[in-house]
């Protein structure tokens, strides 16, 4: 026989697009519109139906950018026959982008309620009630801009800002209709549609393939084109044979999990995703009243807090829905944050704010990490989720990597601590996913563990802006049930799931260390003023809490609601958009107003509680809220005012500038570029033979796509370095030693001041930068005099060790890397430590030294300049802290990053304060202090093992407690794990290396202070 199935292929698609969709509806009506539109932010619903209406056109262009139009909608609902349902249809000017990147409407009832969104691809609203019966419903329609554009372009775009994205109208609104859908054809039409979409996927001479060729021909034939509608069930005929054959005994099971992946913000502000996810939940919430099977999975507590806040209606439906096991909170965290940036403490709030209200909003724990699309995996995150009570792990995103491909999809993922979580990376290759036979057959082709398991999950629905599952994909889930030529197909939730895979593959291989993302590497860089504004902003709760705490125990109140709304700002800024510097200029301009808000509250919560702690007086004492004592301060205490000890000395030479105190001597060129940096208990020279630090290099930084986001390899091969000083000048000061730099380098002013103080064993290097490049990354350079094939760099609750070579492909895809508070390179007997108060992103790399050997060279990405989304990314005033530390160690390091981040205190009082607490090692880092969060009075106490070895270590408190206990990161007590002894306001602890513990002192004495 003559094969022509390529004609019968292209005669369905005529079929399709001619016959089977223009018969969906048998019949449409015009509805009345009048319409009103919001000048400036949305409004509730009670003010919007409050104005006035005018009557409303179709084929009116309508909403700027941003804008919000009302529509009030009336109607009568037609009659309909057997098989038939009346709904709404709607197009607001829709195009062929993506749900959720582009205009997106909300349908309510006249009393409020939301009835569902109206989105591309999911565009009905249905109808309840009997013909005749007449209705009203209010369309707010949302005129969001397609700032993405496909991800084709990647150009600057005025549309991120009200202000500049202007008052043209984006759209045209093309239909408002009452519609009766022909059940039959509707069914008929996803028949088709997943038979065509498998059989692309099979084999070009396959039986399987075949046999769906003519049976999709015989379909064909039995529909007459003049009554589609009346042969629609004939034609179904035709197709059930092939659609019953079962999936093969072996084919590969997939649990489907609805799913919208819903970006906290991105290409739209917070406000805009507080509305998308409105949408999106009220879709899932129609959708589960015609299929009860179907349940939703959805993560991020911050946005069940803002129906909570915002749609009380709906969020009184979801908790409904959660309570049947429909609606499923997934993840366990605040939001789906970033992993690489924020510190140890917000991660661990990330799960105490998200798992704490679930609990008590809905009594449910989820007991997955659901971060689909975070830029890479802190080597931190397994302890911290276990340290939370969760138990499995889901990711995505790392099949983005441009170099190296993952080598398992189900293993077991070991964190720095040694502590493992179960994890899924879903072979599928997308969160988004539609359930079609392409997505399920690369799944199954992909699935890196056959023969070994043979299950794996694919999260459904539309996502990044909202959406969520529609009919159409349920349709294909129940289709491909069971279904010969494709996988197997389960609706699901993550719990199934996961349990599924355990029993399934009880002992998978072992991914060990951080999951780095080969790709997005400029997300440690863009938007310093918003990754500042996370690293003050975390430092200063730490500060708040420690010192509300002293002030708690002495009688004052502690301000539990001020302190957990103040960490739910900065925990919703970790977003994997916001911090990464990745979103609309809107958006960071927002995040840096809520920054300076959390400081400013901070800032008078420490003065009040200062206030109480260090009573009233004139004294001149400085507090340290920081784990490590510092210039005669006890950590955690309060000290009077001690003198600085000789001061350190700068001298003008013929060459420049030498900067002298009892540890170090530092020579600075006529340039301001430090030519040796010599720790003077050793006499060795940090800076490398030949080299100079403090170099300011201006790269070329044009990435391939996705500006903000990436920095790629190539940016290396165009560089200046930024040497001309217009001025370099010592500073005069009473006790420090300092030589200002100013240069200028196109049209940016860079103010560099380089301060050797009194007793200091680190230079500090604060940079002022006037950032007016485009397109341009400046990194901050040090060649060093050590030979290293390793870095070390800090990351939550401890460090990880990075090659330096380029030996494999992994090593040379690792070509910009993040840390936290320190970088440290080191040879046996001497190391030098790098510390920074608000830069993520670093490179370090070896080369040729002179005389033999190899050097090495950090450098800090100070700032970058991309174009898109936001035009306007990094413009202005930035400042940068770095300090340098030679003949240090990995302990010298850690004391080194909290000494920036946490500088000591002045203020004026009684007199000095014993340590609240004190711990007898370095090596124990007390990392939070707070009240428990059930009120009921107890000091929580959060430490980690910071050095990477086995320590003993006493935990001492200057207020006595009834007992003391280990809990999980929410407070609830766990099998003692490190408490090996209590005595009288002493607890004696035993950690591994990178042991994450938190304690609970019950009952502290209050009077005993």
């Amino acid at each position: 026989m003559h094969d022509d199935s390529a004609l019968v292929e292209a005669r369905l698609e005529r079929f399709v697009v001619e016959r089977l969709r223009p018969s969906l509806h048998v019949s449409t009506t015009g509805l009345e519109l009048s319409s009103w539109t919001a000048q400036g932010e949305p409004v509730s619903f009670d003010e919007a139906v409050s104005r006035r209406f005018d009557p409303f056109l179709i084929g009116t262009p309508w909403g700027r950018a941003w804008s919000t139009m009302w529509l009030r909608i009336t109607g009568v609902i037609p009659a309909v026959g057997d098989g038939r349902r009346a709904e709404l249809l709607f197009d607001l000017g829709f195009d062929s982008a993506e749900p959720g990147f582009q205009a997106e409407g909300t349908v309510y009832r006249p009393d409020g309620s939301i009835v569902k969104a109206v989105e591309p691809r999911n565009a009905h609203v249905p109808l309840d009630g009997a013909a005749g019966d007449a209705f009203e419903f209010y369309l707010e329609a949302a005129a969001n801009p397609d700032i993405a554009e496909g991800f084709r372009y990647f150009r600057p775009t005025s549309l991120g800002e009200w202000e500049t994205a202007g008052d043209t109208p984006l759209y045209t609104f093309r239909r408002a209709d009452v519609v009766v859908l022909d059940e039959t054809v509707w069914e008929l039409l996803q028949d088709v549609a997943v038979l065509r979409s498998l059989l692309h996927e099979l084999p070009a001479h396959s039986v399987r393939r075949a046999e769906i060729v003519r049976a999709l021909e015989r379909m064909i034939d039995a529909t007459d084109p003049e009554d589609v509608s009346g042969t629609a069930s004939a034609a179904r005929a035709e197709l059930a044979l092939v659609l019953s054959r079962p999936a093969s005994a072996s084919a590969h099971r997939v649990h489907a999990v609805g799913h919208a992946h819903i970006d906290s913000a991105w290409l739209w502000p917070v406000r805009e995703t507080q509305r998308k996810v409105a949408r999106t939940f009220s879709n899932v919430l129609a959708l589960q009243q015609e299929d009860p099977d179907f349940a939703f999975a959805a993560s991020s507590a911050q946005q069940y807090a803002w129906m909570k806040q915002f749609q009380p209606e709906l969020f009184e439906r979801m908790r409904l829905a959660v309570a049947e096991g429909r609606f499923v909170p997934a993840g366990g965290m605040w939001v789906e944050s970033d992993t690489n940036m924020p510190g140890g403490e917000a991660l661990a709030r990330q799960f105490i704010h998200g798992k704490r209200f679930f609990l008590e909003e809905f009594g449910v724990e989820p007991l997955d990490v659901w971060l689909p699309d975070s830029f890479g995996y802190s080597a931190a995150l397994p302890q911290i989720a276990r340290a939370a009570g969760s138990r499995w792990m889901l990711t995505q995103k790392m099949s983005w990597n441009e170099t190296n491909a993952m080598p398992h999809h189900t293993f077991q993922w070991e964190g720095i601590d040694g502590s493992r979580i179960f994890t899924h990376f879903p072979p599928v290759d997308t969160y988004n996913a539609q359930l079609t036979g392409e997505e399920l057959a690369r799944a199954e082709r992909q699935y890196a563990e056959k023969g070994r398991a043979n299950t794996s999950l694919v999260p459904f629905g539309y996502g990044d802006g909202g959406g969520g599952p529609n009919r159409e994909m349920l349709a294909a889930a129940a289709r491909l049930r069971s279904l010969e030529g494709s996988p197997s197909v389960t609706l699901s939730t993550p719990r199934r799931f996961f349990e599924a895979a355990e029993a399934e593959y009880p002992n998978p291989p072992v991914w060990s260390g951080e999951m780095y993302l080969e790709f997005h590497r400029g997300t440690y860089t863009s938007q310093a003023r918003t990754k500042r504004g996370n690293r003050r902003s975390e430092h200063a709760l730490r500060e708040a809490e420690f010192w509300a705490t002293a002030a708690a125990l002495r009688g004052a109140d502690y301000p539990y609601e001020e302190l957990s709304g103040l960490w739910e700002t900065v925990l919703l800024q970790q977003f994997h958009d916001i911090l990464p510097g990745s979103s609309i200029g809107w958006v960071h301009r927002e995040a840096e107003r809520r920054y300076a808000e959390v400081l400013a509250s901070t800032e008078r919560i420490i003065a009040g509680a200062l206030a109480v702690v260090a009573g009233s007086g004139e004294a001149e004492l400085v507090a340290n809220a920081g784990p490590y004592a510092g210039e005669g301060t006890a950590a955690m205490g309060i000290a009077a005012v001690h003198g600085t000890g000789v001061p350190a000395a700068v001298t003008r030479t013929t060459s420049g500038f030498v900067l002298e105190n009892a540890h170090l001597t530092v020579a600075i060129d006529g340039t301001g570029l430090v030519t040796s940096l010599v720790a003077r208990a050793t006499g060795r020279d940090a800076i490398a033979a030949g080299e100079r630090g403090n170099l300011l290099q201006l790269h070329r930084d044009t990435p391939t796509r996705w500006d903000a986001w990436d920095i790629d390899e190539h940016y290396r091969r165009h560089v200046v370095d930024v040497t001309d000083a217009v001025s370099v000048d010592i500073v005069p000061h009473p006790t420090a030693a300092i030589v200002c730099v100013i240069r200028e380098s196109g049209g940016s002013r860079i103010t560099q001041t380089l301060t050797l103080g009194a007793d200091a064993e680190a230079l500090d290097i604060a940079t002022a930068v006037d950032w007016h490049e485009r397109q341009k990354l400046l990194k901050l350079a040090f060649p060093l005099d050590v030979h290293t094939d390793r870095a070390t760099s800090e990351i939550q609750f401890g460090h990880v060790h990075r090659p330096t070579h380029a030996n494999t492909s992994w090593d040379a895809a690792r070509f910009e890397t993040v840390a936290h508070r320190w970088v440290h390179v080191g040879e046996p007997g001497f190391g030098v430590a790098i510390a920074n108060d608000a830069t993520y992103g670093h490179d370090i790399t070896r080369s040729p030294r002179s005389g033999g050997g190899t050097s090495t060279t950090v450098r800090l990405s100070l700032l970058r300049a991309p174009l898109y989304p936001d035009p306007e990314a990094d413009q202005g005033e930035h400042t940068f802290l770095v300090s340098v530390r030679p003949a240090s160690s990995i302990a010298d390091a850690v004391r080194e990053g909290y000494r920036l981040n946490l500088p000591l205190r002045p203020l004026r009082g009684a007199g000095p304060v014993e340590p609240l607490l004190s711990v007898s090692s370095d090596a124990v880092v007390v990392e939070a202090v707070k009240l428990a969060e059930d009120r009921s009075g107890d000091v929580i106490v959060r430490l980690y093992e910071a050095h990477g070895g086995k320590v003993v270590a006493d935990l001492r408190t200057a207020f006595g407690f009834d007992a003391v206990v280990e809990t999980d990161l929410l407070e609830r007590e766990i099998t003692e794990k490190a408490i090996r002894a209590v005595a009288a306001q002493t607890v004696q602890l035993e950690l591994r290396a990178f042991q994450l513990v938190t304690l609970r002192l019950r009952q502290p004495s209050f009077g005993s202070v």
